[in-house]
Parts: structure tokens; C-alpha cells; sequence
């Protein structure tokens, strides 16, 4: 389960997903199984438990078909017939949990005046004390959580973040979930049979292990939104160069208006333009070889590009400052052209702008001599973890997450995703659940449920059958470059030690390269400090695990 440098919505967290806030220490002395703090969390060398056996749900058939590399199902309309997808509530309506998530969303209103919050307590049997964490907050509350002693049941490890120990944390304070979900085991739970192996696979074992559910994402990392009515007066083309990309972002960035936004987590999009130039995605392990984005050629050629183009004046000038949030109400109205965000956000970016423009996704601009790629996701949003207790009390949580999980066509699914008929929702002319004024307030975006579990995605968007067909036209093109992360799954002593210190390294280049307070010439020092952090280790260590399992 190691995290990422940023798939994050890094790029998407920028994807907007994102984030960089404090970096957590480097030791979290209440998670260790020994003085050191450590705790051998590698898979090389042990004993594996099978994946948990894949059982796809019966669903809808799609309007507009999935294909196996990974483009996502489509559906133009709502499931005129819905089915119930769990026999029973999870709960007796007795029993309180705790949770904590991360969140991209505002404050939720208290249980006491939040329908949709009390709906979903009562379809669950079970009162849920939710606790949601900003994601500029996010790494300095789990470093506080991850070294105290008051945990919650259940915490979502969610964005691509990179925790210090966070592996041996999970080994030492969280259940062992292996004899709920190795194997044919996990059909006690159906929907959580529903998540895909790829799902599993991101998050990965430890110690050989199952600690963790994955909150399934599509293949598609995140996307670079766009106004498409401001793109194209400015003359954007899917697929055009990059210099012409650039004279566009000029023209569309006349007038206090910025065709690209960037935003405190999302480091100018780095991720995107560095692949758009023919980097890897983070880690590629090949020929025996593990090799990392920063120290490539097409990285430094991507910086260099980036700061071309916040020295044309194409970002937004507070683009370091500027929250994701604060970013993407600049978004809706207009005053930025654009936004990397993750592919979750889709349908809130679409209600978000109140039809004042076209939400479109761009294509990866072309680079001479390079082949673009596009960041295939780790398979997960993050995952879910169980505080240590009794069996049954284990067993609770798991039927609470398999109800989270219930499918897209479920009675459940609606609920969790679109509240109360009537009150966070009504049925358009056309059959779709669209939100109400309290249904945009009190909603899974600002009490994010399915950060703790959720069914498989498709792309369907209620309200926006358009909006559905461009993205499945955009993936049918994107898809074929999608290209793996290959440290995904794998585990490393030194990135669990030091992944945020060596993150927190890199951004930091990236922004002050891109901003201009140092040089392009400066990145080889950058990059060989990342190096002398953990990275050269880091590279060791991940191909010995990736031999290992190959």
C-alpha cells in the first residue's frame, strides 16, 4: 500500500485533487512494532494471501460500451428499474462507528440538520460519527492521528498521498482482513466482490497481508478540464502542438482571465505536461532497470514548458497560493480557462458551472519527437482500513463497506450518491436524478460516503447525457496511452520512511522552476537531493519487490 508522489490527484489532485500541506514526521513512534519504529512490511520473500475472488454484479446494460483496456461504461439515461442490492441493514440500529476521510468539499452540516446524513444512518442501522479532513489539512491530521491513540473504526487513506510508515502503521494498529476477503471468502460480500483485482493489485499487500478495501477509480487518472467555448475562440485543437498550445493559452488568457489554473496542490499540473512530453508515469521497471520521471530528459523538457508558459502569463497569478477549492470556483465562473482535477469530480465540475459554458476534458498536446502518454491510475482512489477489535465488531464495519459498495442500479447506490427523493433530488423529464438547491449542500461531496467505499464508476452523469458522450469519445482515444505506474502495489522501506520528505523535495523544485525563483539548470541538483533522500534506495528496493512478483 504505498502511496504515490502524486497520482494524487496530483495531477490530478491537482487533478485537483491534491495536495501538499505539512509534511508528517518522519517517525510516528505509536505505530511501530519495534524501538525503531519500523516493522518489516515487505512482501519479497513471504507467504501471499490470494486476491479476493472477482465477482462482477449484474447491472444495466450500458448505452455506450466498455472496453477491456479500460474504457468505462456509458449510460446516456438513469436504470429505469432499480434493485436492491443488500438483504438487510448492515446494522441493528443501535451500534456507532467512527470514520475519518479525507474531503475536497466544504464543511458538512451537523447530523442533527443534515437529511442526507441522517438518511444514510438510517438505511445503514448504524449511527456513523464522521469526521472529514480538507485536503490541505490532510498529511498534518494524519500525522497527529497516525501518533496518537484514539483512532476511529474505519480511515480512508484517499488522495495519493505519501505518509511516513504508513505500511507499519496499518501492520500494527489496523485488522488483518485476510480470512474476511482472501479468495472465495470476500463472497460473504458481494459488492465488495465487485471491486476488480487491478483495484486491489494498486493498494497491494503488506507483509503479504490484506489490510485494506480500495475505492475502485477508472483506469483514467484525472483530466485537464476545460471551458470549451473560451479554448476554442482561443484555438484550441485537440491533439495540436505544443507551441500552438501555447500561443492559445496566450490568447485565452487576455483580460484578468488565465487559461490554466493552478492551485497550492496542484503544482502547475506538472504530472500531465511532464507525460504529455514522454516521461514515465513515476516509476517504469524495466530490463531489470527502475526508473524514475524526475531524472528523464522529457521532465526538465516539460519544466521548461511549464515556465514558459507562466512566464507568457497563462496561469493564474496565484497559482501557489490559491486553494483547490478557491481554484475551482474560478472555474465555474469563468475567471480560469482551465483545471487539472481528479475524474471523480466530473458531475461536480458540471454542476458546479450552471451551464454558463461546455465542460470538456482536452487531448495531450504534441511534442516533437516524444510520444505522449497519459497517466494510467493506480486502480484506486486510496483505501479503507479497520481499527484492531473483536470479530464481530470487524464484521460490522465490512457489512457498513459492502453496503457502501452496492452497485450502480441499486436502490443503495442512489441514496449514497443522490440522497432523498424529493429533497436532495427529483427526476428530470427524463428519468435522471438531478440535484436540488439542498441536494448541492447536503451531498456525498461534502459528506464524502463513498471515500470510505464505493461501487465500480461508470460514466453517467445525471443531467449531462452529453457530457457522458464526450468523455466515452475522449477515453476511447485517451485509453490506448495509458501507460502503468509501476511502483503501484509495491513496497519500499526507504519510500515509507521517506516519501514525504522526497515529495515535499520535488514540488518544491517543481514550483520554484516553474514560479522562477530558480533556474531549469538548478533541476539536476533538485533531482540528485531527491536521490540522496530515499530515491536511489527507493529504486532498489521497488524492483526487488516487482522481481519478486514477476
Amino acid at each position: 500500500m504505498s502511496g504515490s508522489s502524486m497520482s494524487r490527484r496530483t495531477l490530478l489532485r491537482s487533478i485537483a485533487v491534491g495536495g501538499a500541506a505539512l509534511a508528517a514526521p518522519s517517525v510516528l513512534t505509536a505505530c511501530s512494532t519495534d524501538s525503531s519504529g519500523g516493522g518489516n512490511v515487505s512482501n519479497a520473500g513471504k507467504k501471499v494471501t490470494p486476491w479476493p475472488t472477482y465477482t462482477p454484479a449484474k447491472g444495466p446494460t450500458p448505452d455506450l460500451a466498455p472496453t477491456t483496456e479500460g474504457v468505462q461504461p456509458g449510460y446516456t439515461k438513469y436504470p429505469e428499474k432499480l434493485v436492491r442490492a443488500t438483504a438487510e441493514k448492515p446494522g441493528t440500529g443501535k451500534q456507532k462507528i467512527k470514520v475519518m476521510t479525507i474531503t475536497y468539499g466544504t464543511p458538512p452540516k451537523p447530523v442533527g440538520d443534515n437529511k442526507y446524513w441522517q438518511a444514510v444512518n438510517e438505511a445503514l442501522g448504524v449511527e456513523v460519527e464522521f469526521t472529514v479532513v480538507p485536503d490541505a489539512d490532510f498529511r498534518a491530521k494524519m500525522s497527529t492521528l497516525m501518533s496518537g491513540d484514539d483512532l476511529p473504526d474505519m480511515i480512508n487513506f484517499g488522495g495519493g498521498y505519501v505518509l511516513p510508515r504508513e505500511a507499519q502503521f496499518v501492520q500494527a494498529r489496523c485488522a488483518d482482513l485476510s480470512e474476511h476477503l482472501s479468495g472465495d471468502a470476500v463472497k460473504d460480500y458481494p459488492n465488495l466482490a465487485n471491486i476488480p483485482t487491478y483495484a486491489y493489485e494498486g493498494m497491494g499487500r503488506i507483509s503479504g497481508r490484506l489490510y485494506g478495501l480500495p475505492i475502485e477509480r477508472a483506469k483514467v487518472q484525472g483530466a485537464m478540464f476545460i471551458n470549451r467555448e473560451a479554448f476554442d475562440k482561443a484555438g484550441y485543437k485537440p491533439g495540436m502542438s505544443a507551441p500552438d498550445f501555447r500561443s492559445m493559452a496566450q490568447d485565452a488568457s487576455q483580460g484578468r482571465k488565465s487559461a490554466l489554473g493552478g492551485s497550492s496542490v496542484g503544482f502547475f499540473g506538472y504530472l500531465y505536461h511532464a507525460m504529455w512530453h514522454g516521461a514515465p508515469n513515476q516509476w517504469q521497471i524495466k530490463g531489470g532497470k527502475a526508473t524514475d520521471m524526475f531524472g528523464t530528459d522529457a521532465f526538465k523538457a516539460a519544466l521548461e514548458y511549464m515556465a514558459t508558459l507562466r512566464k507568457d502569463g497563462s496561469y493564474n497569478s496565484d497559482a501557489t497560493s490559491i486553494s483547490q477549492v478557491d481554484l475551482k470556483t474560478q472555474f465555474y465562473n469563468g475567471t480560469v480557462r482551465s483545471m487539472t482535477d481528479g475524474w471523480g469530480a466530473v458531475i461536480s465540475n458540471a454542476q458546479g458551472i450552471k451551464d454558463e459554458f461546455t465542460l470538456d476534458v482536452a487531448e495531450p498536446y504534441a511534442v516533437d519527437g516524444a510520444t505522449p502518454v497519459y497517466q494510467q491510475n493506480r486502480g484506486c482512489f486510496g483505501y479503507t482500513v479497520i481499527k484492531k477489535a473483536s470479530k464481530d465488531r470487524v464484521e460490522l464495519m465490512l457489512r457498513v463497506l459492502n453496503w457502501l459498495a452496492s452497485p450502480f442500479g441499486s436502490k443503495e447506490y442512489e441514496l449514497m450518491h443522490y440522497g432523498v427523493e424529493g429533497t436532495h433530488f427529483t427526476y428530470n423529464k427524463d428519468g435522471d436524478p438531478v440535484a436540488t438547491e439542498v441536494g448541492l449542500v447536503d451531498s456525498k461531496t461534502n459528506l464524502p460516503f463513498p471515500y470510505l467505499m464505493d461501487a465500480p464508476q461508470p460514466l453517467y452523469f445525471p443531467g449531462f447525457p452529453d457530457l457522458t458522450k464526450r468523455l466515452h469519445a475522449w477515453e476511447k482515444k485517451v485509453v490506448p496511452l495509458l501507460v502503468p505506474d509501476d511502483h503501484w502495489g509495491l513496497m519500499s522501506q526507504t519510500y515509507n520512511r521517506q516519501g514525504a520528505t522526497m515529495q515535499q523535495i520535488i514540488e518544491d523544485g517543481v514550483t520554484a522552476i516553474v514560479s522562477g525563483r530558480k533556474k531549469l539548470s538548478d533541476w539536476d541538483g533538485i533531482h540528485q537531493k531527491w536521490q540522496a533522500q530515499g530515491g536511489k534506495r527507493a529504486a532498489e528496493e521497488f524492483l526487488k519487490e516487482y522481481e519478486a512478483a514477476h
